[in-house]
């Protein structure tokens, strides 16, 4: 298991799903996280102390810089910073209709809108923060959730853009901080057993699925990796991280690695 005490954390998009997991993953590795999000509340993480539930709209700039000023002021460092706050999902089904698969032309404008302003541009805000803590404190590493969607056509063209360009954000963030001794990297997710995701349950095969606390381990492998800067710039799949580090899932189990062809 990954030592991360005395570290410190923040997660973004915590309130549920991925963002949740690693915040608890993170925590459980010692860390202090600082767990964001719009909705997330006391409750959130079964009063874990080491986890601060601290609610932020990530599209709200000055909210951001509060956030951020928040952690400085209390912890005087940063050390990990993971961008999971996402736009995009909601609203699937409009009208009676499931918009997500259709093609660009028949794609509601505003599903752009929300995955280049809640995702890559609220990650690039967020990471703005971070870099100069960490650039200051002489080391850190930023995490931004991706997906295979960034090489590869899945359920739509807006979905596809935005995951290209949080990996292409990622690279030209690491060229930036690798002087300064701070990794950035893309994190793939598999199949991940999310709130969302056990709803449709009876849908899915969920064989060879990944609890979201699986995430948080793989984050927290890499930060407690001296060689992490190694890896700077590229993006990495969870479930082969588990292979590399030698943790499993919160159930014992080791989720085999997606590949390009399997998604």
């Amino acid at each position: 298991m990954a030592d991360l005490s005395g570290r410190v954390a923040v997660v973004t998009g915590a309130s549920y799903g991925v963002g949740k997991g690693v915040a608890l993953g993170l925590a459980e590795a010692g860390a202090h996280v600082y767990a964001t999000g719009r909705t997330v509340s006391e409750d959130s993480f079964g009063g874990d102390a080491r986890v601060v539930p601290a609610r932020c709209d990530h599209t709200d700039d000055e909210a951001t810089a509060s956030l951020f000023a928040r952690v400085s002021e209390e912890r005087g460092r940063l050390d990990v910073l993971v961008n999971s706050a996402w736009g995009g999902y909601e609203n699937m089904i409009e009208d009676g209709q499931f918009t997500w698969g259709r093609p660009f032309w028949e794609q509601p404008v505003w599903r752009w809108d929300a995955m280049l302003a809640s995702g890559v541009r609220a990650a690039y805000v967020a990471s703005t923060h971070a870099a100069r803590a960490m650039v200051a404190g002489g080391g850190g590493l930023i995490v931004n959730v991706s997906h295979w969607a960034a090489q590869k056509h899945i359920a739509n063209v807006a979905y596809g853009v935005s995951k290209a360009a949080t990996d292409k954000m990622t690279a030209d963030m690491a060229e930036e901080l690798r002087a300064h001794n701070v990794a950035a990297v893309s994190l793939y997710p598999g199949m991940v057993r999310t709130e969302k995701v056990m709803q449709a349950a009876a849908f899915l095969d969920l064989s060879n699925s990944e609890s979201p606390q699986f995430i948080g381990r793989a984050v927290a492998a890499l930060a407690s990796d001296p060689g992490v800067m190694g890896k700077s710039g590229r993006a990495l799949v969870a479930a082969a991280l588990a292979l590399e580090y030698g943790f499993t899932d919160v159930d014992g189990k080791q989720p085999r690695p997606l590949t390009l062809e399997d998604v």
